[in-house]
């Protein structure tokens, strides 16, 4: 790995944070809180949440099995996305390489930002060929993107081929795990002595059944995780964000429940679309969605949105022609997707 000053932008180096208050008497015992134009009414909603998220940073270290120190939490995972470019990549000179089909917002905060962006298609099972993915990179290139489970594919990158790229890129590797908890693999969260230039990102938002809290977070060095509080914006997690954090994560054994719950839905309902006859083909996944070719996806995600039933059309990504996305839902909910496409063949043949 090169080090961090090769890698960081260098107006960095020398950026200047903005110093929040709270953070000016951190350890000091205060009763009156005059600094920060707050309304002194309405308490706790009057005051800035803290801004480095102490409390809900230690609840988490527990469950993650990650010190503090090697925490950092953003609105949403996209904010650690951002911030890497903005951390890294210097505009208009630098690159970054990924796999696609993959997430979106790689891109999107690539084109955002500035920097070039190389996609690298998958194999045509969606598996990791490294050699392939290490020949996109160049001497500019200063972050490689993983997501494992891929999205829109499901399916676990390799450990060899994930290890090959970590051992052979002396940049930053951002190894995306939002799906995670669904897979059965040893998360690099663990191996962060191992491998300085990762960043590991997970998220509250699929297993923890928190999306709509937005609440992302990131495992990295504590050097990275110093730079991601550098740039970030001050109060970047708001109060009610932290609070249902720590209210949902104490709910563990109910997360345990709903994950089993999607296992075994997804295993019945991966089963019956094989019988369907408007499905071709259902690729294995390690998430909480699988990717199905169909006979026409354009046409069936069109007429599911006609009967209420909503998914991903993927038609137009990289080697998935005619792929719609299903996210598992409830029995209730993927009883209806099916009765919806068993009605499609009906009406069809």
């Amino acid at each position: 790995m090169k080090s961090l000053d090769q890698l960081v932008r260098p107006n960095i180096w020398s950026l200047s944070p903005y110093s929040c208050a709270r953070n000016e008497y951190q350890g000091s015992e205060a009763t009156a809180f005059l600094d920060a134009n707050e309304n002194p009414y309405n308490n706790p909603y009057n005051r800035y949440p803290d801004p480095m998220q102490r409390e809900l940073k230690d609840i988490i270290s527990n469950v993650k099995d990650v010190a503090p120190e090697n925490i950092f939490l953003g609105n949403g995972s996209d904010e650690a996305i951002d911030l890497t470019f903005r951390i890294f990549c210097i505009p208009g000179k630098d690159n970054v390489v990924s796999i696609a089909p993959s997430y979106g917002m790689y891109k999107v905060c690539a084109d955002i930002n500035n920097v070039e962006f190389r996609a690298v298609e998958l194999e045509e099972d969606f598996s990791l060929n490294a050699d392939k993915l290490l020949k996109a990179v160049s001497t500019s290139t200063k972050i490689i993107f993983l997501c494992s489970p891929n999205n829109p594919s499901g399916n676990c990158l390799a450990d060899e081929e994930i290890e090959k790229v970590l051992h052979a890129f002396d940049g930053i590797v951002v190894l995306d795990e939002a799906y995670s908890d669904f897979a059965f693999n040893e998360s690099y969260r663990h191996r962060l002595e191992e491998y300085p230039n990762i960043i590991v990102l997970n998220t509250m938002s699929k297993a923890w059944g928190c999306a709509a809290i937005r609440l992302g977070m990131a495992f990295a060095s504590a050097e990275i995780i110093n730079l991601f509080n550098k740039v970030k914006y001050p109060y970047n997690v708001n109060l009610l964000t932290q609070q249902k954090a720590m209210e949902i994560i104490r709910r563990k054994v109910d997360v345990e429940r709903w994950v089993n719950n999607i296992l075994n839905e997804r295993e019945t309902l991966m089963d019956a679309f094989t019988y369907l006859p408007c499905c071709i083909k259902v690729y294995p996944t390690d998430a909480n969605f699988f990717l199905a070719k169909m006979t026409d996806a354009n046409r069936i995600y069109n007429y599911l949105v006609k009967c209420g039933v909503i998914t991903r059309n993927r038609t137009t990504q990289p080697l998935c022609r005619d792929c719609i996305r299903i996210t598992i839902g409830t029995p209730e909910e993927n009883n209806a997707l099916l009765a919806a496409l068993r009605k499609y063949k009906d009406e069809n043949l």
